[in-house]
C-alpha cells in the first residue's frame, strides 16, 4: 500500500476519454519515452536515456512513496498509456511521455485530478519537489491550478498548493 492506511484506486476516471491506472509492474511501453532526450531533459535536467534499470528502479521508487499511475488516453480499440503521474503529498511528478500528446491539456487535467484526491484524503497542502527554471510548460501547467513558487532550488523552484 503505497500512502500508509489508504487504498489505492485500480482506476481514477478524470474524463470519459483520459484515466489514471493503477501500476501494476508492467512498464515495457515506457521504455520507449525515457529514450526521448527532450523528455529526459525535463524529467532530470540531462539529456541521457534511462537504460531498463533505471526505469525499473524509478518505477519502484515511486511505488514505495505514492500512488503510481500510468495516464490512459481512450482509443478507438481501449485505453492507451501516454504518461505516468505519482501522486503524494510531498511531490507529484508527471511525464506525458508521448510527444503528441503533450500540450493537450492532459497534463493539467490529471493533476486537477489529483488535487482533488488530496482534497478528499483530508490533505491541507500538496508540494511539487522541484520544477527546472527552464520547463515553462510544466512551470505553467501547475502555476494554472494555484500552486505557488515558495522555496528555490539549485536548477528551479519549489511549488505548493494549499487545500484549505
Amino acid at each position: 500500500m503505497p500512502i500508509e492506511g489508504i487504498e489505492q484506486p485500480s482506476v481514477l476516471t478524470i474524463r470519459e476519454d483520459l484515466r489514471l491506472r493503477k501500476y501494476d509492474g508492467v512498464y515495457d511501453f515506457a521504455f520507449a519515452w525515457y529514450q526521448d532526450p527532450e523528455t529526459v531533459w525535463m524529467v532530470d535536467g540531462v539529456r541521457r536515456p534511462y537504460s531498463w534499470d533505471t526505469l525499473r528502479n524509478m518505477y519502484e521508487y515511486l511505488n514505495r512513496r505514492g500512488e503510481l499511475y500510468f495516464i490512459e488516453v481512450k482509443t478507438e480499440t481501449g485505453y492507451r498509456p501516454v504518461g505516468d503521474v505519482t501522486f503524494w503529498q510531498e511531490d507529484l511528478p508527471i511525464v506525458i511521455g508521448e510527444p503528441a500528446c503533450r500540450g493537450r491539456g492532459i497534463g493539467k487535467a490529471v493533476i486537477a485530478c489529483l488535487v482533488e484526491r488530496g482534497r478528499a484524503l483530508g490533505y491541507d497542502t500538496l508540494y511539487v519537489n522541484e520544477i527546472y527554471s527552464f520547463n515553462t510548460a510544466s512551470r505553467r501547467c501547475f502555476q494554472s491550478l494555484g500552486f505557488e513558487a515558495y522555496e528555490k532550488t539549485e536548477k528551479g523552484e519549489r511549488f505548493r498548493k494549499r487545500l484549505r
